[in-house]
């Protein structure tokens, strides 16, 4: 395997590598726009309104899933950059159809909206941080990895927080517009995060074959342990039960897109990649699953 920009390892350019250059981070900035476009600062306002839900996510989100993901890759002796692509999956943000998991699960639809923006602009410093570590775990003994993360850092402010920023200032200036085209916006960047999860495993079709039935037992482990810990230490922080359930939404389910652009666009290495295209199909399981479990719940409570 060659060196790549920066020292990474390296898969040659592929006929069509537009797809991982261009398609995949335009495609995801559309996703973040559209996230912008349905907040106003008032979203932000419910951290205070909400300490106790925001304190268990926010240590659910950014503690406690790097700590399972890092456990869970070294249980299964994954190594290299196999293992390097669960924690960047990790240390993502929350995906934003866990806003429409909870309100199909019956959680807090506005702590949801508010908690997944919030954890987009926090990962702008937490994920090259989580991913430095990663490499320079699994991969820098033996390739002398030196990640850069001030410039990674820049590139994820780039293609994650300028469209929030821009889709919140379209709304702003223009909210009877943004009210009008939120819902079909939505919709549209649904097929776009699906198209992306596709194109992530239709580049690598042969890995994805050979480790789907190595990491789906992976995914399962940390969902579940998510899911569990999330509205279980919600509960204990006596949390009431929706919002418990949005907690355990939001520490699950993961922006896979993100995972998949920053493995094959800003990291160029197609197996980093791999991870964030199998949890992002298999995370719907667990996740329509707890659906199911949260109507329950919250039929159970009234």
């Amino acid at each position: 395997m060659e060196p790549g920009p920066r020292g990474f390892p390296y898969y040659p350019a592929m006929p069509g590598d537009w797809v991982s250059q261009a398609a995949l981070p335009a495609g995801l900035m559309f996703i973040m726009f559209t996230l912008g476009i349905g907040l106003a600062l008032a979203d932000f306002r419910r951290v205070f309104a909400h300490p106790r839900a925001f304190l268990v996510g926010t240590v659910c989100h950014f503690v406690l899933l790097p700590l399972v993901g890092f456990a869970v890759v070294k249980a299964f002796g994954v190594t290299g950059a196999l293992a390097v692509g669960f924690l960047i999956v990790a240390a993502c943000p929350t995906g934003t159809t866990s806003n429409l998991l909870t309100y199909f699960a019956r959680g807090d639809v506005a702590l949801a909206l508010s908690f997944t923006a919030f954890a987009g602009l926090v990962s702008i410093v937490t994920v090259p941080l989580i991913v430095s570590f990663a490499i320079s775990y699994f991969m820098g003994g033996e390739q002398g990895v030196a990640f850069p993360a001030g410039a990674t850092m820049g590139q994820i402010f780039v293609v994650m927080g300028v469209p929030v920023i821009a889709g919140m200032a379209v709304r702003a200036k223009w909210p009877a517009f943004a009210q009008r085209w939120q819902a079909r916006l939505g919709v549209v960047s649904a097929v776009v995060f699906v198209a992306i999860v596709l194109a992530g495993i239709a580049r690598n079709f042969a890995l994805f074959q050979q480790h789907t039935a190595t990491f789906a037992p992976m995914v399962f482990a940390i969902n579940l342990t998510m899911l569990a810990a999330g509205y279980g230490l919600s509960r204990l922080a006596k949390v009431p039960r929706d919002q418990a359930i949005t907690v355990a939404i939001e520490s699950s389910v993961q922006n896979a897109a993100l995972a998949i652009v920053i493995g094959a666009t800003l990291l160029k290495n197609e197996e980093m990649m791999l991870p964030g295209a199998i949890y992002g199909v298999l995370m719907y399981v667990t996740g329509v699953a707890f659906v199911f479990v949260g109507r329950r719940i919250a039929t159970a409570a009234r």
